[in-house]
């Protein structure tokens, strides 16, 4: 899922990766869903350094 976001969010779209091709997503009520679930995602994602770590250290383990 791409979110493309910017300062009109009426302007928003959302590109997600289906069996036969991409399909954009740009209808308000949709929007809110993936709103939602980026938010969600955002929350718990490790930031730049702890990604880094993460693989450096899963890296090692091989």
């Amino acid at each position: 899922m791409t979110y493309a976001g910017g300062l009109v969010p009426k302007l928003d779209t959302v590109v997600r990766d289906v069996p036969h091709g991409s399909a954009f997503i740009d209808s308000e009520a949709q929007l809110g869903v993936f709103r939602t679930r980026f938010r969600k995602v955002e929350a718990v994602a490790l930031d730049q350094g702890q990604s880094r770590d993460l693989i450096n250290r899963l890296a090692k383990e091989l």
